[in-house]
């Protein structure tokens, strides 16, 4: 491959193109973002955990590329000098209830693959003195690290390698021909042999453009947090989670403690009225309507209306937001917390209403589209990376072939 085109600058985005530039280490990459700055969305806006694997199904991509990922990502920290702390977490049943999906959870674990071990109250009070909890999950893999660091690292790295990396350059369209593939952008056009689409939040519009028609649309769900007063961070020691609702896709308010000192709670998951839509007073027009017109939205709805106004009632109630996180820490307390940025989900949900579970990937003609890859895509980013680079076909001559074939 000569010429090879990555839309998207988050850490899937350069990931994938780090592992494109070794792969392909004559080929000219190129990597354009419509921001101003790296890794701005997702990657910017997430607590920095470093997942161990343990939530997801057993064989799925998820599954193998968090438990992959995670050493992956702790080695390339060690080996660029980036912040990050192995510190581990706990996964806190407080309820009698909670207790057989705790052991299903764990089951899930070493079915995955990871030396993780149950612990009682004695041995939780251990780890988290101000926890209180019936029986818990120790997971020494989980860790924590600044992803805008990562990804810094990636620029410059490549950089140093020759790849052109543009800022400000947002896609408009996207035209694929049997011998190039033109993008057009804000700026200027751009003829490659191949694009990679890691356009995150808009992957779906992105991979519209190229004709292909997946039967999935990104739908953006809004993460809200709180951030515990610096007098109060004695209460968590490193990562508190509670036992998942295994019927709602999302893992419910934690705490975490992050390489720069501080202790977020949260999130909670409320759909967002754009697709960038940090606050609850965001709104675009066309965002909205495309949530409002999709059936498979109101199918979701549908199914999981009952949290979903659960998850509504805590954004707008602090209260709520702190009986939530008083299951696992009673003593905490409304003054305890100040708000803390939002971040925004890309999820990809399909006409069915089912929502997309596993990191989704579809292939054109010249292309390679990222439909979905919500957390832990940023633990799993260099496997991801690499499994992208392994799809681009080699060109010779003008002609596309797989290698060894």
């Amino acid at each position: 491959m000569d010429d090879i085109t990555i839309i998207g600058g988050g850490i899937v985005g350069l990931s994938t193109a780090y592992a494109l530039s070794k792969r392909f280490p004559h080929a000219r990459l190129r990597v354009i973002e419509k921001e101003n700055q790296w890794a701005k969305h997702q990657t910017g806006n997430n607590s920095g955990v470093i997942h161990s694997g343990i939530y997801y199904q057993p064989g799925s991509l998820k599954a193998k590329f968090a438990k992959a990922g995670s050493q992956q990502m702790k080695d390339f920290c060690e080996k660029y000098d980036i912040n990050y702390d192995p510190c581990g977490k706990v996964i806190v049943a407080t309820k009698e209830t909670e207790l057989s999906l705790l052991k299903y959870l764990y089951d899930r674990g070493i079915a995955n693959g990871l030396d993780i071990c149950m612990i009682g109250s004695d041995q939780l009070k251990e780890e988290e003195p101000y926890v209180e909890g019936l029986q818990a999950i120790k997971v020494p893999q989980a860790g924590i690290v600044d992803y805008k660091q990562v990804c810094e690292t990636l620029v410059l790295l490549l950089k140093n390698h020759g790849a052109e990396m543009l800022l400000n350059t947002e896609v408009k369209n996207i035209l694929e021909h049997e011998q190039k593939v033109e993008i057009i952008t804000k700026v200027k056009e751009f003829n490659t042999s191949f694009v990679v689409n890691c356009g995150g939040l808009h992957s779906d519009r992105l991979t519209k453009m190229t004709g292909l028609k997946p039967d999935l649309q990104i739908v953006p769900f809004r993460g809200e947090y709180y951030e515990l007063k610096p007098d109060k961070h004695y209460l968590v020691k490193n990562l508190i989670y509670p036992v998942p609702n295994p019927d709602f896709p999302f893992l419910g308010v934690h705490f975490t403690r992050m390489v720069n000192g501080g202790v977020e709670a949260g999130p909670n998951a409320v759909l967002s009225l754009k697709r960038e839509g940090y606050r609850k007073t965001d709104f675009d027009l066309k965002d909205f309507s495309e949530v409002l017109s999709f059936k498979g939205f109101w199918k979701l709805a549908a199914k999981y209306w009952q949290e979903g106004a659960k998850e509504m009632w805590r954004s707008y109630s602090k209260k709520a937001f702190v009986k939530s996180l008083q299951e696992l820490i009673p003593s905490i307390q409304e003054g305890d917390l100040e708000p803390a940025p939002s971040g925004v989900r890309a999820q990809a949900l399909q006409s069915s209403g089912k929502l997309v579970d596993d990191f989704y990937i579809v292939s054109g003609k010249r292309s390679i589209h990222v439909c979905n890859a919500p957390s832990p895509a940023a633990t799993a980013c260099f496997p991801i990376g690499r499994e992208i680079a392994e799809q681009v076909p080699e060109v010779e001559s003008n002609q596309m072939f797989i290698k060894g074939s």
